[in-house]
């Protein structure tokens, strides 16, 4: 089913490239426009490759608040949240969205984390655990809508939504003959929505947005933007060098929740001001290899862990220890000179 999507994207001209396993449309040649409109338009974005697992049975909203940061007790059908599953050293796994529906929970994971959540979950699930888990990956499609524009293009469609709902709030809509599952939030710190729909619909929906307005948009520009907005992701921001609090992902954890994995490490941590390093954006004059030692002098402060080309010149993510300054430090990337800067993903500004 899947093919019939990338087949209409081929058609579109879509170049295709391997992530994860998959092959994902890397881009549409049209790279400049795709920006463009995320920033003022709408665009769409197939998240597809990303992982879907389902979580349900009656145990199913207790067994997730233990196994990750936020605080799923409090969480009703049609809400959700941001949430971080970690090592008992709390050391991030990935950053994941959750959906709760009436009978299940969705979790959105990261492509490459998908088989090493499912194995991780399934491994806390004990025999009196009333607790079902599904990878339903390959029976659904995700279609991330970004931009200002997102509630007007699906106004045109007979939706009537609004971004100022709550963050992952969502809810089952027709498109036409489509019933499709659609959540707020981008995925990105910028304005949207997320469309989740079964996969034998994804390449009608696909050709319903695109034919309303939305600039489809490749995988390589959605890397851009998430570096260029500081969300972290796995194998980059997010490995066991690291933990959710370093990562600027406060916004996923309740320190007000009972016992969890990783929870006694992060709230000592917490406590204790004991976060020796932190996440940021980092503006640089040229192009440098992430994993290059950033420095302050002659001292090693910190490491760039993602880098991307934008329309305002060279820009990456690096960790930088906390003790030496923040927005506005002056520092050298192997030889190339950068400048610390906020992002928006990191100070929340998408929530």
């Amino acid at each position: 089913m899947i093919q019939d999507l990338h087949d209409i994207q081929r058609e579109a001209g879509a170049t295709f490239e391997p992530v994860a396993e998959e092959m994902v449309p890397a881009s549409f040649g049209n790279d400049a426009a795709a920006i463009q409109a995320a920033r003022q338009g709408v665009a769409v974005a197939d998240l597809s490759h990303w992982g879907r697992l389902k979580i349900s049975d009656d145990d199913r909203l207790r067994y997730l608040h233990n196994q990750s940061t936020n605080d799923f007790q409090r969480l009703k059908p049609g809400q959700g949240c941001d949430t971080v599953f970690v090592t008992s050293t709390a050391r991030t796994i990935d950053l994941a969205t959750a959906y709760v529906m009436e009978d299940s929970v969705l979790l959105l994971v990261s492509p490459n984390r998908r088989q090493q959540l499912m194995e991780w979950l399934d491994r806390f699930i004990f025999p009196m655990d009333r607790v079902e888990l599904a990878d339903v990956s390959n029976e659904s499609a995700t279609f991330s809508l970004i931009g200002t524009q997102s509630d007007r293009l699906l106004q045109t469609l007979g939706i009537e939504l609004s971004i100022a709902e709550a963050y992952a709030s969502h809810q089952s809509v027709m498109l036409g003959e489509i019933k499709a599952h659609i959540a707020v939030g981008s995925g990105l710190a910028l304005p949207g929505y997320t469309l989740i729909v079964p996969v034998s619909d994804a390449a009608k929906l696909w050709q319903t947005l695109t034919v309303a307005g939305a600039t489809p948009m490749g995988d390589r520009i959605w890397q851009q933007l998430r570096i260029e907005q500081g969300r972290p992701t796995p194998d980059h921001e997010l490995t066991e060098d690291y933990n959710p609090l370093e990562a600027g992902l406060w916004q996923t954890i309740s320190f007000e929740k009972g016992c969890y994995i990783g929870q006694e490490t992060i709230a000592r941590l917490n406590t204790y001001k004991g976060v020796k390093q932190q996440l940021w954006g980092i503006r640089l004059e040229a192009p440098v290899e992430p994993g290059t030692v950033v420095m302050l002098g002659e001292e090693k402060v910190g490491k760039l862990t993602s880098l991307t080309q934008t329309d305002k010149g060279t820009f990456g993510l690096a960790y930088i220890r906390s003790k030496v300054g923040g927005k506005g430090l002056q520092v050298q990337v192997g030889e190339v000179a950068g400048e610390i800067v906020d992002v928006p993903f990191l100070t929340h500004e998408y929530q």
